[in-house]
């Protein structure tokens, strides 16, 4: 009968073993949970130091953009003060070119006292033509505008407008103001009279 018992386990097998399962299944959840513990722990170091990297760089780059713009400062100042030093050297040559016209026109007025009209505007006409020369020399030109001249907006400003059966209208009667380019650029407009046409009635 014992012999049947034991034949009857070893058939369908011993539930002892069986028994000690639940604790093996505990400890692979022990551990399971362990390493679910030290995962997120190994993430979160691994963000932290992420983290500083991304700010290590952040202020590489910003010391980058400051030592950048003092430098964009410093140039745009350089430039500023170069710019300034050749507008005084610029001002400086024409101012010295023109004293040997004021010395002429201080002795145009000084030789009035003495010599008929005649002399006296001969000698200011010179010094006019000279100072013309000298301005010419430094980039100046007149506007070509003279009575009967076509009228040219670009170049010429028009202050009044009359009619005349002389002048073509459109055209100019006469110029009140020379006007000048300095360098192929308008430096002020020449002001004119223009023709509105025959007059009325």
């Amino acid at each position: 009968m014992a012999d049947g018992r034991k034949s009857h386990r070893e058939h369908r097998g011993d539930p002892r073993p069986a028994a000690r399962r639940p604790q093996a299944a505990g400890g692979e959840a022990a551990e399971a949970a362990t390493a679910a513990t030290e995962e997120p722990s190994d993430r979160i170091a691994q963000l932290e130091s992420a983290l500083a990297e991304a700010e290590t760089e952040r202020e590489t780059y910003l010391d980058n953009l400051r030592r950048l713009q003092a430098e964009f400062d410093n140039y745009r100042k350089r430039v500023r003060r170069d710019e300034e030093m050749l507008r005084k050297c610029a001002g400086e040559d024409v101012v010295e070119a023109l004293l040997p016209v004021v010395d002429n026109m201080q002795r145009a007025c000084e030789a009035a006292e003495h010599h008929d009209e005649g002399q006296v505007v001969e000698g200011v006409e010179r010094v006019t033509d000279q100072m013309c020369s000298l301005l010419g020399q430094h980039g100046l030109e007149e506007i070509a505008a003279a009575p009967g001249d076509p009228f040219d907006p670009t170049t010429q400003e028009a202050v009044m407008a009359q009619p005349s059966d002389e002048i073509e209208e459109g055209h100019i009667i006469a110029v009140t103001q020379r006007g000048y380019m300095l360098h192929d650029k308008l430096l002020r407009a020449a002001r004119v009279v223009v023709s509105s046409g025959p007059p009325a009635g």
